[in-house]
């Protein structure tokens, strides 16, 4: 089935704008969009203006980012971790966001454990609280792809907990579009990393501990979640810190990732910025 990409994006012009993207097939350019009106939150619908994609922009700005914790069975092996009962939860800063194509910065106080975790993540689309599984499609405005960069030094050496590992600088680039909810099923979708096109991580959303439908239930019964709040799913395993060798990020690397149907989130590698 083909689906519809809505995106953020920047205009020949320079101008930000809501669309319909239409990928270019031969990969030359980024395509063209045709123009939202409305409110991504509310009602919208497609004009008939189209116009050529610049640059692409994360798909959202979210209010606030939750993260899953060993949400994936194989994710947790190989870590060395039980199953958990119930979900771990944690929040990344809204400004660790950065746009498909934007360089992740490894940062000066902790540049050389930098970890990449390939996600499935999840859009609110409208204000939700106490909502029963069964639906929370009603809440969803759709799907995109995340990358929960992870300082791993920060996360299992120094601090005794993630906030400050989960949410330097750049460590969320989101995108490159939002599926919406329904033409996508959420249970059976491929997640994959490739390092300089290599891939690292391949897994499927059947892997899942808990299900995005549960996430989102779980937890609008923890805290209002707020239309444009991110949930990343959880990453599979082939993770960097869990290899031997280890592989982290370095400066000059490139990196993807890779959701079925949504489409592929790719950003450069750069050093500490002095």
């Amino acid at each position: 089935m083909e689906v519809t990409r809505l995106i953020r994006f920047e205009d020949a012009e320079g101008v930000a704008r809501l669309g319909l993207w239409e990928p270019d097939p031969r990969r030359e350019s980024l395509g063209t969009a045709r123009l939202i009106e409305g409110d991504l939150f509310g009602r919208w619908r497609p004009t008939d203006a189209v116009v050529r994609v610049r640059r692409l922009r994360a798909p959202v700005d979210p209010p606030n980012i939750y993260g899953i914790g060993l949400n994936y069975r194989e994710h947790a092996a190989e870590g060395k971790r039980d199953v958990p009962d119930k979900p771990l939860i944690f929040i990344k800063a809204t400004t660790s966001v950065i746009d498909p194509g934007a360089p992740i910065e490894l940062p000066k106080s902790a540049p050389n454990k930098v970890d990449f975790e390939a996600e499935l993540a999840v859009v609110i689309g409208r204000r939700a609280r106490d909502v029963p599984e069964s639906r929370v499609a009603e809440y969803l405005l759709g799907y995109t792809c995340a990358n929960d960069v992870t300082a791993r030094d920060c996360q299992k050496e120094l601090d005794g907990q993630w906030a400050r590992a989960k949410s330097f600088d750049t460590f969320c680039p989101l995108g490159p579009c939002i599926v919406p909810v329904g033409q996508l099923d959420p249970n059976d979708l491929a997640v994959r990393s490739r390092l300089n096109g290599q891939v690292m991580q391949d897994a499927c959303t059947a892997d899942m501990i808990f299900s995005a439908a549960y996430l989102v239930s779980y937890l609008s019964s923890q805290f209002t979640l707020l239309p444009g709040t991110v949930i990343c799913t959880g990453t599979p395993a082939g993770v960097g810190f869990a290899r031997n060798p280890r592989v982290f990020l370095r400066a000059g690397d490139v990196i993807s990732v890779e959701v079925g149907g949504i489409g592929m989130l790719t950003n450069p590698v750069r050093g500490p910025v002095c």
